[in-house]
């Protein structure tokens, strides 16, 4: 039981986690420059994040262990916020980012029997039809216009987190895995995004911010929630499930950004919105992997 609670807590966290992504984007959004902010949150969890890096070298970890993470950092870090910020400042809605951003389990699932061999199923494939059904619920409404160009920046900005979800799986060992702590390889994705980000923040003028209210809140918010909640859960899933499992989880980001919102800007929760979550629950209960979840209950049971 012990395991099955802490699965279920490790998956709830990650969608509250992931989804505040989106709301440090609007919070950015209020600053001179979305890139400075992403610079600055990746630099301070850089520092903060060291000395779980060192400790892992310490342990055994090799600098081939680094290379893998910040090849894999590249892709899920700065290649999905990279594009997806620019996506959101040339003017697509954040409930169209949100749609686009949710396409990653049906492509994921596509692309896992080939590369990794894992069994789609037909349940899983009917959990995912009703997750996209519930994430066009969830956004009906929000659905805005921008340049037909500007569409294809959440778009790549998802296929680096699929990339990103293939790579970890298919080319990382288990024994490589095993070699950093989860605090390390986000400390070592974190700093690969610190040296991607720079020049796109240069770009904007400066590297030094001007530290106002907006700039520090939206920094911290990225940091506590997006980089070390989101990320370090999004590892700690993936490690424990599918691949699959785990993307089918980002369905529910779409209605939870919506709970978000309510909370923090006042936006109201259409009825929509609640048919999309009532989808989405179904659709992440049908694509997940129930055996899997038992098989582990079992074995620790047994141990």
């Amino acid at each position: 039981m012990r395991v099955g609670l802490y699965l279920i807590f490790s998956e709830a966290a990650l969608v509250i986690c992931w989804s505040s992504g989106f709301i440090g984007a609007k919070l950015a959004s209020s600053t001179p420059s979305v890139f400075l902010v992403l610079f600055w949150r990746f630099v301070i969890s850089s520092v903060v994040l060291l000395p779980f890096v060192v400790s892992s070298l310490r342990r055994g970890a090799s600098f081939r262990d680094i290379r893998l993470q910040a090849v894999i950092g590249a892709f899920a870090m700065f290649g999905y916020l990279a594009f997806g910020v620019k996506g959101v400042d040339l003017g697509v809605p954040l409930g169209t980012a949100a749609l686009i951003s949710a396409l990653q389990p049906l492509v994921t699932a596509v692309l896992v029997g080939v590369l990794l061999n894992e069994a789609v199923r037909g349940r899983q494939w009917i959990g995912l039809a009703l997750g996209f059904l519930g994430v066009l619920c969830a956004v009906a409404g929000s659905l805005g216009f921008a340049q037909p160009w500007a569409f294809s920046f959440p778009l790549l900005s998802m296929f680096s987190i699929v990339a990103d979800t293939i790579l970890a799986k298919r080319i990382q060992r288990p024994e490589e895995a095993a070699s950093l702590s989860t605090l390390a390889v986000i400390g070592v994705q974190s700093a690969t995004s610190t040296v991607l980000f720079a020049p796109l923040a240069l770009a904007d003028g400066t590297l030094m911010p001007e530290l106002t209210g907006d700039f520090v809140y939206a920094v911290a918010w990225f940091i506590l929630f997006s980089t070390i909640g989101g990320y370090g859960f999004y590892w700690l899933c993936l490690k424990n499930g599918t691949a699959t499992r785990v993307a089918s989880l980002i369905y529910l980001t779409p209605p939870v950004i919506s709970i978000w919102a309510w909370l923090m800007f006042g936006e109201p929760i259409a009825g929509m919105t609640l048919a999309g979550f009532v989808f989405c629950l179904a659709g992440v209960w049908l694509a997940g992997d129930r055996r899997g979840i038992f098989r582990e209950i079992s074995t620790a049971r047994e141990a």
